[in-house]
């Protein structure tokens, strides 16, 4: 018991780190809008909250090698990405299926004025979510990246590795198969 009283903390904390990087206030700026993409593109609350840790983990052990060509968010977005794409064709998500279970729903953020507007809230986001989840791959990511991240097209197509008028022409037919397929979900 002496020796743990004895025992004298680390010179460096652990939080300095962050601080004297100034990564901390990237994590603050960004780390609600990463979880939201690896949610939108898993599906699944629990591994998107999981992806989101890997990702500044992996963006903070390469912090120096960011050259500064993009924006810290698109070079963000480029690490979920990629790293969610990892996860989806892993063998676990290849060979496990997962549902979210009935709290997924329940945990949206926003005010709520009566049951009759919960309902309605949850239904239209299951929709959306069945929806999003029936589009091929590229589609769902277009379809994120601009209405959901609100990022330009020129961001889009430096993260996706495309012309900015591919994204455009692109995100018009994901658009399209988007409004289709909600349709059909009625």
């Amino acid at each position: 018991m002496s020796d743990l009283v004895e025992a004298k903390p680390s010179p460096v904390p652990a939080q300095s780190a962050w601080e004297s990087t100034g990564f901390g206030a990237i994590y603050a700026a960004h780390s609600q809008a990463i979880y939201y993409l690896a949610l939108r593109l898993l599906g699944d609350p629990t591994q998107a909250e999981d992806a989101a840790h890997d990702v500044f983990l992996k963006a903070y052990r390469h912090y120096d090698r960011f050259r500064g060509d993009s924006a810290v968010r698109t070079w963000l977005y480029r690490i979920t990405i990629n790293h969610c794409r990892n996860l989806q064709q892993s063998w676990h998500a290849r060979t496990m299926v997962s549902q979210p279970d009935a709290t997924f729903w329940d945990q949206a953020p926003g005010a709520v004025e009566s049951p009759l507007h919960i309902l309605e809230t949850k239904e239209l986001g299951q929709r959306i979510q069945t929806t999003l989840d029936a589009l091929p791959d590229e589609y769902r990511l277009l379809l994120l990246l601009v209405a959901d991240e609100q990022l330009s097209y020129s961001e889009v197509a430096h993260l996706t590795g495309q012309t900015a008028d591919a994204v455009r022409g692109k995100l018009h037919r994901a658009r399209k198969a988007f409004a289709t397929a909600f349709s059909k979900t009625a």
